[in-house]
């Protein structure tokens, strides 16, 4: 294995951790390991969610993020596929997702399951490679997206 092999390798691997950190961090609400994913600025489309695209600072996205799932009773996102593309200090990063949104208590059905996959550009920076801007594809879904909006009323509530 020549070095420039093992320089991929080893940034393959770094930016797929990015994406561990990103799904261990929402699952387990640590708020403070998703401030190491993201870049100091970056955008984001969830509009397949129906969400709008979004840009600004990381700690503003971090607090959408919060609102958006500690209302719910457990979350499980399971990132993989992962197709790296690097050149240089950037990177792409074509990744499936399945995440299962669970909701106790709720009104109708408790689960919401949604599939698809996530574009994602990373750059590297001093601290390790961090997400630039990031789109979600959603391509199946199944149970009651109902829960999302009750978890978001139980959180404010």
């Amino acid at each position: 294995m020549t070095a420039m092999d093992l320089a991929t390798v080893i940034d393959r691997m770094a930016i797929s951790d990015i994406m561990h950190r990103y799904a261990t961090a929402i699952d387990t609400r640590d708020f403070a390991l998703l401030d190491q994913v993201f870049d100091d600025t970056l955008e984001s489309d969830f509009s397949t969610l129906g969400g709008k695209p979004w840009s600004g600072a990381r700690s503003d996205w971090i607090e959408v993020m919060r609102q958006t799932i500690c209302g719910l009773t457990t979350t499980q996102h399971l990132i993989g596929n992962h197709v790296h593309a690097i050149k240089g200090d950037t990177a792409h990063l074509n990744a499936y997702l399945q995440a299962m949104h669970h909701l106790s208590g709720a009104r109708g059905d408790p689960d919401y399951l949604i599939g698809g996959h996530y574009d994602i550009d990373l750059a590297r920076r001093p601290a390790g490679w961090r997400i630039t801007r990031y789109r979600l594809t959603v391509t199946w879904q199944r149970g009651d997206r109902d829960v999302l909006r009750q978890a978001a009323r139980r959180l404010k509530g």
